[in-house]
């Protein structure tokens, strides 16, 4: 389910949640790159970049141009899952395999936990 929660689209699933950052004609049904921070029911976050093939080729080739990381010859990223086809669905569908198969440690960064004290967001305070 996706639902938009403050500035955030929220993507829920019995195993984890997904808040991604909306941006503009960015949509979930198309959308070829989005930053995510999973959570999952133990309160553990992990964080993941998506992009499409195009994107990083867009990227590339914009490098070729301005001459950054070495004229285009490389792109790096970090936590970066790269997806064959755009939308939100195509981002849950590898974050599922990935907890399945046991990958996602590999694949996305650990965020440190949220700490009680600290204040909670509009965000954090919504129900599931």
């Amino acid at each position: 389910m996706i639902e938009i929660v403050g500035p955030f689209y929220r993507v829920s699933e019995s195993d984890f949640e997904m808040l991604i950052p909306q941006w503009e004609g960015h949509a979930p049904e198309t959308a070829e790159e989005a930053d995510a921070t999973i959570t999952f029911p133990d309160g553990s976050r992990r964080y993941a970049t998506f992009m499409t093939l195009d994107v990083v080729r867009r990227i590339m080739d914009k490098n070729a141009r301005t001459g950054e990381s070495l004229g285009g010859r490389y792109f790096c990223c970090s936590d970066l899952i790269i997806i064959r086809d755009g939308g939100f669905e195509s981002m849950v569908a590898a974050i599922r395999d990935l907890i399945s198969s046991g990958g996602i440690e590999g694949a996305c960064g650990l965020l440190a936990p949220l700490d009680e004290d600290e204040e909670k967001t509009d965000i954090q305070k919504e129900p599931r």
